[in-house]
This record gives structure tokens, sequence and C-alpha cells, in this order.
């Protein structure tokens, strides 16, 4: 049931430190649950990608159709990346926010980059957009991530990232997030500044889930990086038959008939 969905998200916030890695697809999706993942969230980049798009082109339509199809091909949580809710109004927000739980959503992430602008939008504005996807939250029991995407985009200013997110959990964000952040120090200094759980997105080059779980980070993500790995085995595969005309079994791979990681 989506209410025990629900509760067992939040309850995944409450202590402890916990994967919650991205798939792309309902068949992704149901090998993530299969393998012990505890909860799912989309990936903006990696379900554009499906749709052979980039980033930030996917509607809200699609997005409400991508989360149902997930929804209904697990039973472990799922979360979505709901870019800056896909609106410019407070009101437009809470609407999507709305369709998004009526799909099934456990919990909603709006960022504060706006693509139209090319820029990290003002904090006061962000902030009316949380709070608005936070009234809709609340009512229906989902955890609420406010994200800054200060790091991705070139702002290397924590101070501000700190201020903004703690904006954000004033405006009702349950969960913050700011992406592209892999000092330890630094993870360490918003977690210490910060009243409520943590999201790290883990990346190649970062600390590991051990290292984040001691910096006190809550929740870590995968975000596309999931999606690249398995479009790299894609092209791998491909590559192979087109040029050598073998197909052969990679190590790890869940080919039909060997392991059926589905059911």
């Amino acid at each position: 049931m989506i209410s025990d969905a629900r509760a067992t998200f939040r309850e995944l916030h409450r202590s402890g430190t916990f994967v919650l890695p991205n798939p792309f697809d309902a068949g992704s999706a149901r090998l993530l649950q299969s393998l012990g993942a505890k909860a799912l969230a989309t990936t903006s980049s990696g379900f554009a990608a499906t749709l052979g798009r980039e980033d930030q082109s996917v509607t809200a339509d699609e997005l409400i159709a991508h989360v149902r199809a997930l929804t209904h091909a697990v039973t472990v949580p799922v979360a979505v990346d709901a870019e800056r809710g896909y609106a410019d109004d407070p009101q437009g927000v809470a609407a999507v926010v709305e369709a998004l739980a009526e799909a099934g959503a456990s919990g909603i992430s709006i960022e504060d980059y706006d693509p139209t602008a090319d820029a990290i939008e003002p904090v006061a504005r962000a902030a009316e957009r949380i709070a608005a996807a936070a009234e809709v939250c609340a009512r229906h029991g989902m955890v609420l991530t406010g994200r800054s995407e200060n790091h991705l985009y070139g702002v290397a200013d924590l101070d501000d990232t700190i201020a903004r997110l703690r904006t954000y959990a004033e405006a009702g964000a349950t969960c913050v997030y700011a992406p592209g952040l892999t000092n330890l120090d630094d993870i360490r200094r918003l977690t210490g500044a910060m009243d409520v759980p943590v999201n790290v997105l883990a990346l190649h080059d970062g600390p590991s889930v051990p290292e984040l779980a001691g910096a006190g980070v809550r929740r870590v993500s995968t975000g596309g990086s999931l999606t690249w790995a398995a479009y790299g085995g894609l092209v791998a595969a491909a590559t192979e038959l087109l040029e050598r005309g073998t197909l052969k079994p990679r190590e790890g791979s869940p080919f039909p008939g060997t392991d059926d990681m589905l059911k």
C-alpha cells in the first residue's frame, strides 16, 4: 500500500544511513529492489535518456506516468526528482506535487536551478515553491527534499548553500540535498548545520557510503550514474557484436536464462 511505503520511507530518515539508488525505468527499479534496495528514487537525467532526450526536457505529464509505472512495478518506496516543480508559481508546483502523490510517490525533491534563466534562482522565490510543495507533502505523509544546485553549476559557496538549505528546511523541507559535494569536511559542516536529514550524491571520486555515514549523512543517492553504467554496458556489448560478430555474457549481467533477477 502507498501509505505503508510512505511510512517506511519516513522511518528510513529517522536514523542511520541508507542508499537510495536511482532507477531509470520499471525494469531497473525491479532489479534494484531484488538486490535489496530499501527505497528508490527517479533520476531526471536518467529518465530523459530513456526518451532519447537531454535532462530538463521531460514534461510533468511524462514524469507522472513514469512515476506511476515505477510505483506499480515495486513494493519499496519511490521518491521523485521533480526538478524545480514543473511550474514557475507556487500554485503550479502544488498541483504537480499533488499529481505525483496520486501516482504513488513517497517523497519529492524540489531544486532551485532555473534552466530557462540558466541560473540559481533567488532563495526567497525558491522557498515559496518549497513551501507550496510542503503543504501537499505533509498532507500525504511524503518526505520533501529541498535541493541547492549551487555545486552542480559552478557556485562553490558552501556558506550560501547552507543558508539556502536552512531556509528550505524552514519552509517545510524535511530533508535537504546539495548534489556535487565531495569534500568530507564540507559535508560534515553541512550535516552539522542542519536540523533535518541530509542527502549526498555518490560520485566516483567522492567519499564511500561508510565515510558519508561517519560524516552524518542520512541518505546517499546515485543520480544518473546507474543509467550511464547500464548504457555503457549496452555500448560495449553492441560494439562487440557489430565489430566482431560475437555477443558474450558479461560478469554480473542478468542475462535471461542464467539468473532471473526480475522475480
